[in-house]
This record gives C-alpha cells, sequence and structure tokens, in this order.
C-alpha cells in the first residue's frame, strides 16, 4: 500500500445511489452521507452531539456513586441512543447502492459498533463498556467541518511513516537487544535478593530505565547496578531521539516530494521548480 495514493476516509461518494433508484433514497443519502445542504448540516450536528452525550453516559455509568444515584436515568438514556443510532444505521444501510460494501467499511462497522454492545450486553454484561468506541464516529467532523487540508497532512504523515518502517523496525530491534542484554546483565548482577528474581523481571526494569519512565518498583542496590543503570538512563535519552529524527527526516521527503513536479518520461521528482531537464533522464520538462 503507498500512502501517498491514500484517499481521504471521508469520502461517501462511491455509496452514492445511481438514478435509477427511488428518488428518497437519494434524498435521504443526501441528508445522511453529504454535509454541503442545510439538512445534512443538521442531520450532522445533531449527530455529533449525540455521540457525544452517549459517550458520556457510558462514562458517568462507570462511576459507583453516580450509578447508584441516577443509574435508572443513566440506562434509559443509554437505550434511547442505542435505538437512536440502529435506526440512523438501519437508514444508512436503505440509501446507499451497496449496502454489504458499506457494511464492511471503516465508518459501516464504527456505526455497527455504536449500538451492538447493548444488545450483547443483555447476554455480557461488561460488554456495554464498549460503546465507548462511539467516539470514534466523531471523526465525521472533519466532513462536517471541511478540514480536507488536514486530510492531505494525514496522507504526508501517513507517507513519511510507511517510508521509514524498515529504519524504525531495525531500531525497535535494537531497542529490544539492548533491553534483554541490561536485563540479564542485572539479573547476574544484582540477584533475588535485590528484587532481580528472573530475567524477565531484569527486561522490565531495563525497558522502564530506558525509557525514562522509572516506576521504581524494581531497583538496584549494588555499585556495579547503579552504574549499570545510570549508564541506561543516559542512552535511554540518546535512543529517544533516533525515531524522531529518522521520522523527521522522512516527513520533510514526504513534503518534497509533494510539492516536486513528477518527470513526463521517467517519472522522478524534481523539487527545484525551476529545473527545465529531469536530472535523471535529461528529457525537457
Amino acid at each position: 500500500m503507498d500512502p501517498t495514493n491514500l484517499k481521504p476516509i471521508t469520502s461517501f461518494s462511491r455509496y452514492r445511489p445511481s438514478k435509477d433508484q427511488a428518488a428518497w433514497k437519494l434524498r435521504l443519502y443526501r441528508i445522511i452521507f453529504e454535509s454541503g445542504t442545510r439538512g445534512g448540516k443538521i442531520f450532522d450536528v445533531f449527530l455529533l452531539v449525540a455521540i457525544g452525550l452517549s459517550v458520556t453516559v457510558v462514562m458517568l455509568e462507570s462511576v459507583e456513586s453516580i450509578r447508584t444515584s441516577i443509574g435508572g436515568l443513566l440506562s434509559f438514556l443509554e437505550w434511547t441512543f442505542t435505538i437512536l443510532f440502529t435506526i440512523e444505521y438501519i437508514a444508512r444501510l436503505l440509501c446507499v447502492r451497496r449496502p454489504l460494501r458499506y457494511v464492511w467499511s471503516f465508518y459501516g462497522i464504527i456505526d455497527l459498533f455504536a449500538f451492538l454492545p447493548s444488545y450483547i450486553n443483555l447476554f455480557v454484561p461488561t460488554a456495554k463498556y464498549l460503546l465507548t468506541i462511539r467516539v470514534l464516529r466523531l471523526l465525521r467532523i472533519f466532513r462536517i467541518l471541511k478540514l480536507a487540508q488536514f486530510t492531505r497532512e494525514s496522507e504526508t504523515l501517513l507517507s513519511a511513516l510507511y517510508s521509514s518502517r524498515r529504519k524504525i523496525a531495525v531500531f525497535i530491534s535494537i531497542v529490544l537487544a539492548i533491553v534483554l542484554i541490561m536485563g540479564t546483565i542485572m539479573y547476574l548482577v544484582e540477584g533475588e535478593e535485590n528484587g532481580f528474581n528472573s530475567i524477565p523481571r531484569g527486561v522490565y526494569w531495563a525497558i522502564v530505565t530506558l525509557t525514562t519512565v522509572g516506576y521504581g518498583d524494581v531497583t538496584p542496590h549494588t555499585v556495579l547496578g547503579r552504574v549499570l543503570a545510570c549508564f541506561l538512563m543516559i542512552m535511554g535519552y540518546g535512543i529517544i531521539a533516533v525515531p524522531t529524527g529518522i521520522f523527521s527526516l522522512e516527513l520533510r521527503e514526504a513534503a518534497k516530494m509533494k510539492e516536486g513536479r513528477p518527470c513526463p518520461n521517467c517519472g522522478t521528482v524534481e523539487t527545484d521548480r525551476a529545473a527545465r531537464f529531469c536530472r535523471r533522464c535529461g528529457k525537457a520538462r
């Protein structure tokens, strides 16, 4: 997958009903999927408010004191939102051209999980807290506010991440090797009497120390152990900067590729807009 060719995830034109379908489907589609019309804007704002309130209800229900005092009201509101989102989901399936294609799309799955956990909760009581996934539906605000430039910038970030994937993978492999070696050494140096009762526990300490988190639940007590800990802490600051540098470099390259002009002959991207000839094939641009 080439992230530079990714299309905005907020495009629903491929689900638009054809002209030979019922007129009410097209009207319903415009209200639900398009935010350019007055009805579409009202529907989207109403939907976002409902999503925010429903997520708030689920969060409040997880607080024992609130659940004890107004649990009945919260349960009523939760089922109100569940029925509302169920009706909305059915309406979406009715007005799109290919319902099954929408069901398996990103937003289709999110829309389904917006209400499905409530019904699963009838058989599995703890499933209701999965309803917080509704917050992902707030991604629709990118479509409502017409923030297309943010979608384009996200494509640049994805392109930079994709280009630096091998370098980051090598970097992570080196970090894993370091924490494994340091964890083993600390297990041998400190021993069980100082809390390092296994190599995995030593590796856990090395990860916490290298990332400069420092929980303090396992600490070295010997002089050699503390010296190694200091060395690992200092190394941690340098290691944190490495992936940032890799990503920044690829991000600059991705930005240049986006702003450059491809050669019509060989496809080489030239970032210098004043260049009249391709630097690779020599053809006029």
